[in-house]
């Protein structure tokens, strides 16, 4: 197996407590299974088919022949459809200073509305590829880590009422807002937008997509992210001063958001530096988790 290449038993991990692991309930089983077959799916475009089939053979056994399951062969759609989404994102909207405490931890006022930026899809770094590696371009030494959760959008939206936002959500990951701090400093200080300290390849890793279904409540999820396992940081969705379906709403009265378009909601504090060589190890917990190297980015032309 490649290095970077998750095994069956990675591609779903629920975080230890140390004792004896409870029989998890019905739905919880159901949505192991599901969403452990949506990244078989996404595995396969980029890899050979052949690569994969012990893995796809041995989920899709699994849903077949559990005794509880029945006739849910088909439940994998949702976890699939879910994960189509991203592959047809034609943007991605960053939320800044959404937590207060990051917002004061770099010496920035708390924002009275939404701080916007956008990203490029081609900042997109898919969890789970056995290349996905985090790339620090010259001259810099390190970037920021900003662990956050992202809101995928099933379908078109413009000027969308807060009250039926939810109704646009197809799903959620887990990303990460990669951040040239010094480029961003300096251009902060001239008053000049946050492109190059944003937007570069690999700026922004995400996992797959975990379905709607699987998280009723996105106010109530614990983020978290270490460095060479030294956790950096912890904090709960629920100190968001916007919460999702008002930046949805927000976000859709100044641009139509598209299917598959990404929402990047802030940070907890913690934020610091991430270097070379260096492994990043992020979760939403009881849900997902990913891993990303750092490296430094090779200037090799690719057509």
């Amino acid at each position: 197996m490649k290095r970077g290449t998750p095994s069956s038993s990675q591609l779903w991990r629920k975080p230890s407590t140390g004792g004896p692991r409870p029989r998890s309930p019905l739905h919880y089983r159901i949505f192991v299974w599901t969403f452990r077959f949506s990244l078989v799916i996404s595995f396969t475009r980029s890899r050979p088919l052949s690569s994969c089939w012990h893995l796809w053979s041995s989920t899709t056994s699994r849903l077949r022949s559990h005794p509880e399951l029945g006739a849910s062969a088909a439940l994998p759609a949702m976890a699939a459809a879910a994960q189509r989404l991203l592959a047809a994102s034609t943007k991605i909207v960053g939320v800044g200073r959404n937590y207060v405490a990051h917002a004061k931890e770099l010496g920035n006022p708390v924002p009275k509305e939404p701080v916007l930026f956008l990203k490029p899809t081609s900042s997109f770094l898919h969890a789970g590829v056995a290349t996905a590696a985090v790339e620090v371009p010259e001259p810099l030494e390190s970037l920021h880590h900003e662990v956050e959760l992202a809101v995928v959008i099933s379908r078109r939206a413009r000027d969308v009422p807060e009250a039926s936002a939810m109704d646009f959500v197809g799903g959620y990951a887990l990303a990460l807002d990669m951040t040239a701090r010094d480029l961003q400093s300096v251009a902060k200080s001239a008053g000049l937008p946050w492109t190059l300290a944003k937007a570069q390849d690999t700026f922004t890793p995400i996992s797959a997509v975990v379905p709607k279904s699987a998280i009723p409540n996105p106010d109530d999820l614990e983020l978290w992210l270490k460095v060479d396992d030294e956790l950096k940081q912890k904090g709960p969705t629920s100190d968001m001063i916007f919460k999702v379906p008002f930046l949805i709403s927000y976000i859709s009265s100044i641009m139509t958001l598209m299917e598959g378009d990404v929402i990047l909601t802030g940070t907890p504090e913690g934020v610091g530096p991430v270097r070379i060589g260096q492994k990043i190890k992020a979760g939403i917990t009881g849900i997902i988790e990913a891993e990303f190297d750092v490296q430094r980015r090779s200037r090799t032309f690719s057509a």
